[in-house]
């Protein structure tokens, strides 16, 4: 038996898209004037990486302040309760079929591995990107206010550190968002807002209009 429940609100859903949107348009930019591919010249791809970036970062502030106005950022806080169920379902109950160990609820939108992931992202990969970009960006400003060791080779490195992990962990999500109880289920429910749920018992709060 299911139910459909409410799950993303409309800035939810606007923000994921357009972050994800950005990122990958920082990606292909940032690896072009890294010089991994030449499918855009070098100045533009400077230009779009300097833009998508000035973009990302107002959304990224403006997320900031709706997360905390909101509440939302409850849904971030780290649980160790069912990890390892977690652990067990993703490294090979997923490819054998078992039922998903983990229900979600209006209160509960993440499940733990997710919390540690999106947690993880907020608080180490976006705010190295952020500071490194930034830094170097604004090189010529900043340097003599900066730490001896750390030179603009170092700060560039960073940042593509940043990258990787960024890419490491797109790529990991869009694989995990097809682990629903179809594959285009997640995905639809960061489309639509709402989310099929198998057991009702677990639905706390009643399904609401979009």
């Amino acid at each position: 038996m299911s139910q459909r429940i409410y799950l993303f609100t409309r800035f939810e859903r606007f923000w994921h898209w357009s972050q994800a949107m950005l990122v990958i348009v920082l990606l292909f930019s940032g690896f072009a004037i890294r010089g991994v591919h030449s499918l855009i010249p070098f100045g533009p791809a400077v230009r779009l990486h300097e833009t998508a970036a000035w973009l990302l970062i107002g959304l990224w502030v403006f997320a900031i302040f709706w997360h905390f106005t909101t509440g939302q950022w409850k849904h971030y806080i780290p649980t160790l309760t069912k990890i390892d169920a977690m652990v067990r379902y993703y490294a090979y109950g997923i490819f054998t079929g078992a039922p998903h160990p983990y229900k979600v609820t209006v209160e509960r939108k993440h499940n733990p591995l997710q919390r540690l992931a999106y947690l993880g992202v907020k608080l180490v990969i976006n705010p190295l990107i952020w500071v490194s970009g930034l830094l170097y960006l604004f090189w010529g400003s900043v340097r003599d206010s900066v730490p001896a060791f750390l030179g603009l080779e170092q700060v560039a490195g960073l940042h593509v550190l940043g990258a990787f992990l960024m890419l490491a962990f797109l790529i990991i999500h869009v694989y995990l968002a097809t682990a629903g109880h179809t594959p285009m289920a997640h995905i639809k429910a960061m489309v639509t807002g709402w989310e099929e749920v198998n057991d009702v018992g677990q639905v706390k709060h009643p399904p609401r209009a979009p």
